[in-house]
């Protein structure tokens, strides 16, 4: 049997048995982007997911600026530049997460995922 007081303080949004698709503990949150519509190419499921990150960050009450960390998981090193460059115009000045970028094997169609830690209340 677990210990209930292990989960103390952390709460977790839209649970299935296998995942969370937020978890909050200590007033941050973590969670996961993959592109919804794993159709488009790599500059489209990039936009796909940072869109995506700003709804969560709406759901969440917070800006862009309460990011603390991104982890980008791409399948070529070569599509860093290209990310590069949509980012550049989507992070906000001046506050930008630390981050990096990694060349990772990814589920079939899946051209980006990116691990994302946000400051909350």
């Amino acid at each position: 049997m677990t210990d209930p007081s292990l989960n103390s303080g952390i709460r977790r949004i839209g649970t299935n048995p296998r995942w969370s698709d937020v978890v909050i503990h200590r007033g941050v949150a973590r969670w996961v982007e993959v592109a919804e519509d794993q159709t488009t190419d790599f500059r489209g499921q990039a936009q796909q997911v940072l869109s995506q990150i700003d709804d969560t960050l709406a759901n969440l009450s917070a800006p862009r600026t309460s990011l603390l960390q991104v982890l980008i998981f791409i399948p070529d090193l070569q599509l860093a530049a290209e990310f590069n460059h949509i980012w550049d115009a989507w992070v906000p000045s001046a506050a930008a997460p630390v981050r990096a970028c990694v060349q990772a094997g990814l589920a079939p169609g899946c051209q980006i995922e990116l691990i994302i830690e946000a400051a909350v209340e």
